[in-house]
């Protein structure tokens, strides 16, 4: 029987070791729409029986007592635990959505639609011997507070989303942002106790997760926080529910939905405003819902209207109009966010005009799952500090990368430096320049970079004299040699 704590390698070959079990019938693509409804039901399973046992005790063996549902963070009804599950034969599948299906009814306030669609009585693809394996396997470890960190948990969770982007390398970049990239936000965006933390386009909650380690880090009271995220994929938005769980989460709200069609969040005056904004939002979406926007009834249309097959521009807007009175937002973006004319420049001129804009980091090439492209993350402020106003920081970390045979990576000294030129505002030769508004609009507010961060190039060529010393010396070298050649020639003639 297992009675010491599970340390994160051996819950990472866990987990990797499920994903194996369901390779073949199943998509690699697929594995997390049921590996993690199952993490999470086993999970939920133990947790029960944890706090069931430590009622049991204090009641001095009181069975009715213990089931009372005050002693358990979610109920699990009769006939809907692990065990129950763990001890059928056949149509298994059907027996898993049926227990799925009923902690979710018992527990509608938090876990609704938590376990997500998977289809777990298709037996094409989930054979009875096939489930019995995956059960078997996930019962080998006792995940319950006593034996598994949340954090923990969260970690190895964590691994296993960038280990299914590894697999799958089809559009992982939708689900899962490098930790890298994500921690550099963190640190830009700085949260602290008490804050109101949003995502709105949150995936399975990395970023909101990522302000949540940000606090624990510095020693504060992470459990003040307040979450929103809103993510229009189920499975996705199912999984950042889970992660919030896993990581000892209780404040939060993660709604599925649209949020550029149907945002979630509402005040009584309109859109809720949040002290910290922060996204990956999908690059470039080109079916976003522009033929509402010139109308917004949230009134979102700050700056004008993006183009009809690319929503960057109205992610920008929709995060900006989410900041409150003191908010802060950063957002990752492709490149072309930057410098692409008509209504995207007009939205930029509209933005900078504001005195929004804080910053502007390029990052390097072929860092994120999924895409080749180049990414820049933006900083936006209400309330920019008065020796900032007026001006955009401008940095090139293009270089900031370890080089890797397929992908490139963001280390954290990079992430370091990086965040060193962001914290220290000053021009760095080759790396960061400071402009000021008039400078951008003699730019026609063109964000591109290099039109602001020059590249000083050392060409440690000589000068006219130097070179001409150097060519007399190599021409009477000549002279010497072609006399040489032309007496051993004449031996031989």
């Amino acid at each position: 029987m297992q009675k010491e704590k599970i340390n994160l390698s051996q819950l990472e070959q866990y987990l990797s070791k499920a994903a194996w079990i369901l390779k073949g019938p199943v998509d690699a693509s697929d594995f997390k729409v049921y590996i993690f409804p199952l993490l999470f039901f086993k999970r939920i399973s133990d947790i029960y029986d944890e706090e069931y046992q430590k009622a049991l005790e204090e009641s001095d063996g009181d069975g009715d007592y213990a089931s009372l549902p005050e002693f358990h963070h979610f109920e699990v009804p009769k006939g809907c635990h692990w065990n129950d599950v763990r001890e059928t034969t056949t149509n298994i599948g059907q027996t898993i959505e049926s227990a799925l299906r009923c902690i979710e009814q018992a527990n509608q306030n938090y876990l609704y639609g938590i376990f997500g669609d998977a289809q777990w009585s298709n037996k094409n693809k989930l054979s009875d011997r096939l489930l019995t394996d995956l059960i078997e396997h996930f019962s080998q470890f006792t995940l319950s507070n006593e034996l598994v960190d949340p954090d923990m948990l969260g970690q190895a969770y964590e691994y296993l989303i960038k280990h299914f982007a590894d697999l799958t390398n089809k559009k992982a970049g939708e689900f899962y942002t490098p930790r890298s990239v994500v921690h550099l936000l963190g640190l830009i965006l700085d949260p602290h106790e008490g804050e109101s933390i949003y995502d709105p386009a949150c995936g399975t909650g990395g970023m909101l997760l990522e302000c949540v380690d940000h606090l624990r880090e510095n020693n504060e009271d992470y459990r003040t926080l307040k979450l929103f995220g809103q993510e229009k994929n189920l499975t996705s938005s199912s999984i950042a529910r889970m992660n919030m769980f896993l990581h000892g989460m209780e404040d939060f709200q993660i709604v599925r939905g649209d949020t550029l069609r149907n945002p979630a969040f509402f005040e009584a005056d309109g859109l809720k405003t949040f002290d910290c904004v922060i996204a990956n939002p999908p690059f470039s979406l080109k079916e976003w819902g522009a033929e509402n926007w010139a109308n917004d009834p949230y009134g979102r249309n700050i700056a004008g209207v993006p183009p009809k097959g690319n929503g960057d521009m109205a992610w920008v807007q929709h995060m900006v109009k989410s900041m409150n009175s003191t908010g802060r937002m950063t957002v990752v973006l492709p490149h072309g966010a930057l410098f692409r004319k008509n209504a995207e420049g007009k939205i930029r001129k509209k933005l900078i005009e504001q005195d929004l804009l804080e910053a502007v980091i390029g990052l390097g090439s072929n860092i994120f799952y999924g895409t080749q492209l180049a990414a820049c993350v933006l900083v936006f402020k209400q309330n920019k500090e008065a020796g900032k106003k007026n001006k955009v920081l401008f940095i090139d970390a293009s270089e900031e990368i370890r080089t890797g045979r397929a992908q490139n990576f963001l280390e954290p000294e990079h992430v370091q430096k990086i965040y060193d030129w962001f914290q220290d505002y000053q021009n760095v030769e080759n790396h960061v320049k400071i402009a000021d508004l008039e400078e951008i609009k003699e730019n026609d507010f063109n964000l591109n970079i290099p039109l602001y961060v020059e590249k000083i190039i050392e060409d440690n060529l000589p000068t006219v004299d130097e070179a001409l010393v150097d060519l007399k010396e190599a021409w009477d070298k000549s002279l010497v040699a072609e006399e040489k050649f032309k007496n051993i020639l004449k031996k031989f003639v």
